[in-house]
């Protein structure tokens, strides 16, 4: 059965009517939609066969933390999905369950000879970079997936630029709030292991010294991305001295919100990922702004750089791009 225009856009993330005008060659979309469309639709067998990886099976597996993190949770659904399009590939994912480096580094280690590429969500640990070059350096490519690791033989990263995106967060709260007083921002942390995180913050923290001296950070708050605990610390903060602005660098926005609804307060408040929890708190102007990266592009791309270096070739890089939603731009998706 021929590859239909609908499963080409629910795919490629793009409207039917974008992937309509892509294939006939109509003018109107820019030229990285087009590609991505066009890459799509061959991995989907719209111009012929399918790509196969050929026998035995392509492994390809992806370690992620477990939990209720809600853009975790649609990286993998779109793993799967966009791993579909790709005949011969059999996606494999392993989840877990807070921070063991030990336990980490053994379940990396328990994939040598059973794999042929590995992408990975991970904490910053010696012993995990070590295991992730022993697997490197034994066949098995590798690549990182929303936060980077440093000093590893991999064959890329698939993320935002976290530090960008830190220095963007504090950009927008310099701007909410007026720059002829000082001003007091919490920093809520979910998990000073990951670079990622560790990321933002450096971002957030070199915008604030260089641009908006105003603004201090009174309060670091590190909640595990852990929803409850979010919501008790944001409660005790409440109790306290008001913030002025609220920064979550992580997961735990559906706790802060709650506690700020049931306090009644109404500080600049800024996050990351768009989902439909956060776009519900856009709407309800508990957030003033979402900084977003798309996980199916993610997906998509790990899967695509894992594939490229399967069959002996090399994948150019392909960031995904930072975009800030507000409650007047909330995409339909």
């Amino acid at each position: 059965m021929r590859t239909t225009i609908s499963q080409i856009a629910e795919i490629s993330g793009y409207s039917p009517a974008t992937v309509d005008r892509v294939l006939n060659n109509r003018a109107g979309v820019r030229s990285r939609t087009r590609d991505a469309i066009l890459q799509t639709a061959h991995e989907l067998g719209y111009f012929g066969p399918v790509t196969d990886y050929g026998s035995p099976e392509v492994t390809m597996d992806f370690l992620l933390p477990a939990g209720g993190n809600t853009f975790m949770l649609l990286l993998r659904k779109y793993i799967v999905e966009e791993a579909k399009g790709y005949a011969g590939i059999k996606p494999r994912l392993h989840l877990y369950e807070g921070f063991n480096a030990e336990r980490l580094a053994e379940r990396l280690l328990e994939l040598e000879g059973h794999t042929n590429a590995v992408a990975i969500v991970m904490p910053d640990h010696p012993l995990i970079r070590e295991a992730v070059n022993r697997l490197a350096n034994g066949g098995i490519h590798v690549a990182t997936l929303v936060s980077d690791l440093p000093s590893l033989n991999k064959i890329g990263y698939v993320g935002i630029d976290n530090r960008a995106a830190g220095r963007l967060a504090g950009l927008l709260i310099g701007r909410f709030l007026r720059e002829d007083c000082e001003h007091d921002v919490a920093v809520f942390i979910g998990f000073a292991s990951y670079r990622g995180h560790e990321e933002r913050e450096m971002g957030f923290r070199s915008i604030l010294s260089q641009d908006y001296p105003n603004l201090r950070i009174r309060n670091i708050v590190q909640v595990n991305d852990d929803r409850e605990r979010a919501y008790e610390e944001t409660q005790r903060l409440l109790t306290n001295k008001p913030p002025a602005a609220i920064y979550n660098i992580g997961a735990g926005n559906q706790g802060i919100g709650r506690a700020l609804r049931e306090a009644g307060a109404s500080p600049v408040f800024i996050a990351h990922d768009l989902t439909e929890a956060t776009k519900g708190m856009l709407l309800d102007r508990t957030l003033d702004a979402v900084i977003d990266q798309n996980p199916r592009v993610e997906a998509r791309e790990a899967i695509k750089l894992l594939a490229s270096a399967i069959r002996g070739s090399r994948e150019p890089s392909y960031p995904p791009r930072l975009q800030v939603v507000f409650r007047e731009n909330i995409p339909v998706v």
